[in-house]
């Protein structure tokens, strides 16, 4: 009942005429990126964070999350009409969305994925408003080992599902490690890898290095690969055929659940409950060869599961503190930007934010539900804006918006330097997702490390001596030592086949 009413306190507040406004940009400008081949919801929130930079929290945060989810609502309209995922979670997508467009049902297609992830989304919502704030007073309960090592399961899952390869998303992890040291140690007051940079005294700052491992890579990579697609101009009607109802139905269910569950994991991403969800709806199927040539199904449950995971995502974030996935990150950012810290207080000592922020989900979604079904035509269109129109556009209001974090040149530059690393790093298959992941948790980790390592008096058993921290850290050690052996197991088949051929 309480969580209820403090819900109904949070509607009163984003239902302010201000705050809608900003929700409406947020999920409009969301679903403009999500809708432009390449970009997603990390590259979205990242770009606009600086612009967030002279608003309140409330109206700030507000923003930034309907930029988030209505970018994954974006990525969908791209993979059904031009075949090109507007980001990684919408990629299975293509595999029936693009099909069915060429049967001439894109607007049935479009359509199931606009209820599928109105659905998820809100259930996702629910559920944030149920468990959040029992998780939150749970959590209180931490201490510095306890969040040591939640974070340190974190980093281990991510390095375990991010990327196709450990020894890479290793290379990613303790890249973002290593940048989130520069600068001034939190205990000794030791400057470190500065390199006599005044700028680098206060460390890299996290807006400006999104952008360019995001953003300005995206730019390069677009350029590189813009080809052209086959488009779609003729919708058809909106919703399913009778008969594919109950079908639809059964898969935005299943897709709902999925997605959710996956929200909580930390390390998961969108893509793995929408490739989880093909394949389950596939496997469920009576006639599996439907797939890949225009089943409802298929974009039915991916779509529910990708938007129910978003809402899901928030849960380690708003009760824990934790981002779980590269997009979340820019969020935590956002939130420390603004002068909130992310975790089991933040129900507390920020009640009026988080609820207006929970509430203002609700209102986004079905905001979102108006703009895929009567709208989706017009937001079809600006799907097919030229590249050499759309990519030098982007660039120029990112340099802005780097310049604008404190009317300096210097993070333009910063920008510019790891877009090109970022570029570099993605021709080379090193996932992004770890090094975000890492900078934004570095200093948390290192702080909560130190902290313990005074209350034990140097002593690493003493995580082992309490039973949350001694747990976690136990399964993120079997986890890590079951990833190594997993790939040295992989190569040594791979080479064993090599030998006999």
């Amino acid at each position: 009942m309480d969580s209820l009413f403090s819900l109904f306190q949070g509607f009163s507040i984003a239902s302010s005429g201000l705050n809608i406004l900003y929700c409406l940009l947020g999920v409009t400008v969301g679903m403009l990126v999500g809708v432009l081949p390449g970009l997603g919801p990390v590259t979205a929130t990242a770009l606009l964070l600086p612009i967030t930079y002279k608003l309140d929290s409330i109206p700030a945060i507000i923003m930034l999350s309907g930029i988030y989810y209505g970018s994954m609502y974006g990525g969908t309209i791209t993979s059904v009409l031009i075949n090109v995922p507007g980001e990684g979670a919408s990629v299975v997508t293509c595999f029936d969305g693009h099909e069915m467009a060429k049967q001439g049902r894109a607007g049935t297609a479009l359509g199931v994925a606009g209820i599928g992830s109105f659905i998820g989304g809100t259930i996702s919502i629910i559920g944030l408003t149920l468990i959040g704030p029992p998780l939150a007073s749970f959590a209180l309960k931490f201490g510095p080992p306890e969040f040591f090592a939640i974070m340190f399961f974190g980093l281990v899952l991510v390095v375990g599902l991010m990327g196709k390869s450990l020894i890479r998303g290793l290379i990613a992890a303790v890249f973002g490690l290593t940048l989130s040291m520069i600068g001034m140690d939190p205990v000794s007051g030791v400057v470190r890898f500065t390199f006599g940079q005044p700028h680098l005294m206060d460390g890299l700052d996290f807006v400006t290095i999104a952008m360019g491992l995001f953003g300005i890579s995206d730019i390069l990579l677009g350029y590189e690969e813009a080809h052209k697609k086959n488009t779609i101009t003729k919708l058809g009607k909106l919703l399913p055929e009778k008969h594919e109802i109950p079908n639809t139905l059964k898969a935005i269910g299943r897709g709902t659940g999925l997605g959710f569950i996956t929200g909580l994991i930390p390390g998961a991403n969108s893509v793995i409950p929408t490739v989880l969800s093909y394949a389950i709806e596939k496997k469920l199927a009576k006639d599996p060869t439907r797939f890949g040539k225009g089943a409802v199904e298929g974009v039915a449950g991916p779509e529910t599961a990708n938007n129910a995971y978003c809402g899901a995502a928030l849960i380690p974030l708003f009760t824990l503190g934790i981002p779980t996935s590269p997009a979340i990150a820019v969020l935590f950012g956002a939130f420390v930007m603004h002068g909130l810290t992310p975790g089991p207080m933040l129900f507390q000592q920020n009640p009026d934010l988080v609820w207006a922020v929970i509430a203002s989900m609700f209102i986004g979604n079905l905001i979102l539900l108006i703009f895929n079904l009567p709208l989706v035509g017009m937001w079809g269109k600006v799907a097919l804006i030229p590249p050499k129109i759309m990519y030098p556009a982007i660039a120029v209001i990112s340099a802005l918006g780097a310049y604008a974090v404190s009317g300096s040149v210097w993070h333009v530059t910063v920008m510019t330097i790891f877009g090109v690393i970022g570029y570099f790093l993605k021709k080379l298959d090193i996932p992004m997702a770890p090094i975000v992941l890492t900078f934004v948790l570095g200093k948390l980790l290192e702080n909560s490390l130190l902290q313990s390592l005074i209350y034990f008096k140097g002593n690493m058993l003493g995580f082992f001596k309490r039973p949350i921290s001694g747990t976690v850290l136990a399964i993120s050690i079997i986890l890590l030592i079951g990833s190594i052996l997993s790939v040295v197991m992989d190569k040594r088949k791979v080479l064993a086949e090599d030998i006999e051929a």
